[in-house]
């Protein structure tokens, strides 16, 4: 065994899969076995492997500039076009871009910038952050505060209250209804509970709600119609700003630009990107504001000087040529219709599976879905503790497909954006198989 210290890693079974190389939509373990990629690597490689195009762009920026920092006034080419592109694209109002280099960076970013901009317009007090329950959001100190899942926040002690993070409910239907409950009433309220912690906490203490249109890590959680409606009308109700979590659902794989645009969230005031703006060919995030949150911080950082955040790898010009690339080919190539249709398709092959003995629910959109696993289909009783969900992810892997157990209850798959109907086909093949031989080692 090696020295690492394994992220996301039962720390008892590491080293399980050697994954050696990868040609499109697939990855090949070290004997030459064969594996859909089920989830894009984690949620990220939309354009699969061994890529020509973003190989040699990441060739040729190396030779030209391997680094530049961003510090003191110094920047770069291909970190200034990256920049504009983003901001012509996102759904904002003259945004404005800070780079890192992961999704929770991007979100610890956000938090460092709501504090800096309310301080700037002379709301100190304004700083709190609600979240959901069930949310992901990253793990670092502060981004970590605002997940909610046990597994990222047992042992680790995040200072939830010093941040100032409230929780509110999540919006699964399947799983937060109260029985009987209409999805117009499971809404309503979960939108009540919503004002009335507001209510409770101040209007006047709030900066921000965060959410990702439609989760990943939580479940691939898809909110019931009209429930972003009435959550961006209570916010606006309250001057509290909207701040979509994107990491995932950015970029295509909702079936069209952004989470945001496929779930009907009007304009939101910031929004965080990583993941599939490069398809993870290399690291880099980004974290975007309105154009006049940041005009408000420009003369607060002259009082010191700098504004004082950044890091040595923000707008690394590598990272930034091949996300520069990365969009200029989903533009090119039309990839964000082809996941409109190939996700269409999915969600339809998915669909066959909810009959399933073990299956209780099945949920997703454009090329993100989930298959919620459960002891009993009339009640929706879902098993005891993690053990079936990972035999049946296991049984997958057997199979020749990866995809990720999720939640402690589900199956998540989010394919390459360039998959093909065929690949679809194969993957939905190997799931049912797999859940057919977890079924027959359960009973």
């Amino acid at each position: 065994m090696s020295s690492i210290i394994y992220p996301i890693t039962n720390l008892k079974a590491t080293e399980q899969l050697v994954i050696d190389r990868g040609e499109g939509a697939y990855v090949y373990d070290k004997s030459g076995k064969q594996y859909l990629e089920g989830l894009a690597g984690l949620w990220c490689t939309s354009l699969g492997y061994g890529n020509e195009e973003l190989i040699e762009t990441i060739a040729t920026q190396t030779r030209k500039l391997s680094f530049c920092h961003m510090f003191g006034g110094k920047t770069h080419e291909a970190g200034m076009q990256l920049s504009d592109t983003l901001a012509q694209m996102v759904p904002m109002d003259n945004a404005r871009v800070f780079f890192g280099n992961s999704g929770s960076d991007a979100n610890d970013t956000q938090i460092k910038l709501l504090r800096y901009y309310f301080n700037a317009i002379g709301k100190p007090e304004k700083r709190k952050i609600i979240t959901r329950e069930r949310a992901y959001h990253g793990v670092t100190v502060a981004a970590g505060s605002l997940t909610s899942l046990p597994v990222n926040i047992s042992f680790f002690d995040p200072p939830v209250e010093a941040l100032g993070i409230l929780r509110t409910d999540h919006p699964h239907y399947y799983r937060g209804r109260l029985e009987g409950e209409s999805e117009t009433a499971f809404v309503d309220r979960i939108t009540h509970n919503l004002e009335q912690l507001i209510l409770r906490e101040g209007p006047a203490t709030i900066a921000a709600f965060i959410a990702e249109p439609i989760t990943g890590a939580s479940g691939v959680i898809v909110p019931p119609p009209g429930y972003y409606e009435k959550v961006r009308a209570i916010l606006d109700k309250y001057d509290i700003l909207f701040w979509a979590d994107e990491v995932i659902t950015g970029f295509g794989r909702t079936g069209s630009d952004f989470g945001c645009n496929s779930m009907h969230i009007e304009r939101p005031d910031m929004m965080s990107f990583a993941k599939q703006l490069s398809s993870a060919y290399y690291p880099i995030s980004a974290a975007l504001i309105r154009g006049d949150m940041y005009e408000a911080m420009v003369e607060q950082s002259t009082k010191v000087g700098v504004f004082g955040h950044g890091y040595t790898y923000s707008g690394h010009p590598v990272a930034c040529a091949v996300a520069g690339k990365v969009l200029e080919i989903y533009q090119r190539d039309k990839l964000f219709e082809h996941a409109a249709t190939t996700g269409a398709y999915l969600q339809n092959r998915l669909a066959e599976l909810a009959e399933h003995p073990l299956v209780g629910e099945v949920r997703g959109k454009g090329l993100i879905g989930a298959v919620e696993l459960v002891a009993d289909k009339a009640s929706a009783k879902p098993f005891d503790g993690p053990d079936v969900i990972n035999r049946a992810a296991l049984q997958c892997q057997e199979n020749g497909l990866l995809v990720r157990p999720v939640a402690g209850t589900s199956l998540a798959m989010c394919p390459p954006l360039i998959i093909t109907r065929e690949q679809i086909d194969e993957l939905i093949a190997k799931l049912s198989q797999s859940l057919d031989e977890t079924l027959g080692v359960i009973k």
